[in-house]
């Protein structure tokens, strides 16, 4: 937009603010989406929004007004005794200002329900120019630095948004319509818990400590559950200093929910039902596309050991290439190559093998089960074999989408577990679990039995809406800083 439309639609704006013509409030009374379903003939429909197009043939104006809801036709027409109101839209109104307005359903002659407008209000100009509606913005950088015009141009994107507020929508009514509380733990902390992972680090001043912000909210709400609160849940935002990929980012939000008295083959039987029901009430159905793939969630999920299938993938049977050297050696013997080979445990080795070699082939819904025990130090250890845990993966599409177990509550084993991990901090891997005494101290207090999950819901919802960045999902995802983008924009007046 050049400097000299700015200059004129700032000079506009002045001008009407100095009459007080821009009002600060309207009685919104239905949103755009519901006008559009209400009956030809009905009286004293209320609605307000953003003026996306305008276009006047001689005595009548139609225009379209949008939220995040939809789309809706208004119409003005001129009336030779009271032309003002008529007028006074023709002029000041423009592409990306705010208005309200009062009136009557109708369909035109080309069958498109529309608001005859007896009365309008103008609450606020656009100072910038919309892009152009029918292309939107194209530059993917642009997209995710000013979502907001990438929200109004694009339907596609709107869509993506409204399924991601659907789906975490179903996922609390189905917590709280089997008990479970919702709770909210500590986002800054003074060490790092509840997952494998590098925190992200900083400095509170008034306190004089160092303190990371969360990985996970997992040792927390197992707190909770010591406290006596059964079954709870938090939407937690989490941060993660790791690397960027397509699926990955460090700044997410994850579903964790833990129930006291479960285990985790209850837990499995739960998720499926919990899965089945939130694709069922976003699609409308059970059977969709993802990612080009036909995928059913109804009926039962194939259930594999996790050694197995990467045995039957690679022809490495972990269970014997038990130590990092046999391992590696066990890799290169088959042309495959890891990240990070020198500084990683055997347990993120065996975590890169299985991602490498087999994740990718899950295609349907799969659960995953029976892991070595390194790879989860808060899971409880398998009764009938102590070197594997009580853990399972949901897997569709190719992508981790659900992990619970069966929790950890005997305080002993986890202070050997913890001390294994610091092991593997000293000897390198940066994103093992330090020791955690305060959490210990809990749980020598008594945990119950306890199963919990965790869930991306960023990327939960990349799968669900077939995208094929997870920023796609996010609204203002973190971007480095530079200069401001240009945005190619057209009049819409």
């Amino acid at each position: 937009m050049t400097d000299a439309v700015f200059e004129n639609k700032k000079e506009k704006f002045l001008e009407l603010r100095e009459k007080k013509e821009l009002k600060d409030s309207f009685g919104k009374e239905k949103s755009v989406g519901t006008v559009r379903t209400l009956p030809v003939g009905t009286t004293g429909v209320s609605t307000a929004g953003r003026v996306v197009a305008k276009r006047k043939m001689g005595k009548v104006l139609f225009a379209q007004l949008y939220d995040f809801t939809g789309r809706v036709q208004i119409y003005l027409q001129k009336d030779p005794e009271a032309p003002e109101p008529f007028q006074r839209f023709v002029e000041d109104v423009a592409a990306g200002d705010f208005v309200g307005v009062r009136g009557e359903m109708f369909e035109t002659k080309t069958g498109e329900l529309t608001v005859k407008v007896g009365e309008w209000q103008l609450l606020n100009k656009c100072l910038r120019t919309l892009p152009e509606k029918f292309h939107g913005i194209s530059d993917q950088e642009v997209i995710y630095r000013k979502r907001y015009l990438d929200v109004i141009t694009n339907d596609d994107s709107r869509e993506v948004f409204r399924k991601r507020i659907a789906i975490v929508r179903s996922l609390r009514r189905f917590l709280e319509d089997n008990d479970f509380l919702e709770v909210e733990t500590p986002v800054l902390q003074t060490q790092a818990s509840g997952a494998m992972a590098r925190p992200f680090s900083t400095h509170h001043n008034a306190l004089g400590i160092d303190c990371v912000l969360r990985i996970a909210p997992e040792t927390y709400l197992k707190r909770c559950i010591g406290a006596g609160m059964d079954r709870v849940y938090e939407f937690a935002r989490c941060f993660r200093n790791e690397g960027v990929s397509h699926s990955h980012l460090q700044d997410f939000t994850m579903l964790e929910f833990y129930a006291a008295y479960w285990n985790a083959t209850i837990q499995r039987d739960f998720v499926a039902r919990m899965i089945r029901n939130l694709v069922d009430s976003v699609f409308g159905s059970v059977q969709v596309s993802l990612l080009g793939h036909d995928v059913s969630f109804d009926g039962e999920w194939p259930v594999y050991d996790y050694c197995d299938l990467i045995e039957r993938d690679c022809g490495i049977d972990i269970r014997s290439a038990n130590t990092k050297q046999s391992l590696l050696s066990a890799v290169h013997d088959k042309g495959l190559k890891l990240e990070d080979e020198d500084k990683a445990s055997w347990a993120t080795l065996v975590d890169l093998l299985y991602k490498k070699v087999s994740r990718p082939k899950l295609i349907q819904p799969s659960f995953i089960v029976k892991y070595p025990s390194e790879m989860a130090p808060l899971a409880r250890k398998n009764a009938d074999d102590p070197r594997f845990v009580d853990l399972f993966q949901f897997v569709v599409a190719g992508v981790e989408l659900v992990k619970a177990y069966s929790e950890l509550v005997d305080p002993l084993d986890q202070r050997e577990r913890f001390e294994e991990q610091m092991q593997a901090r000293e000897a390198g891997d940066e994103e093992t679990m330090p020791m955690d005494e305060d959490y210990l101290s809990a749980m020598e207090h008594g945990f119950p039995p306890i199963s919990g999950v965790g869930i991306g819901i960023d990327r939960l919802a990349m799968i669900l809406c077939g995208c094929e960045n997870i920023k796609d999902t996010v609204l203002f995802p973190l971007m480095r800083p530079h200069a401001e983008p240009t945005v190619n924009t057209d009049s819409n007046d």
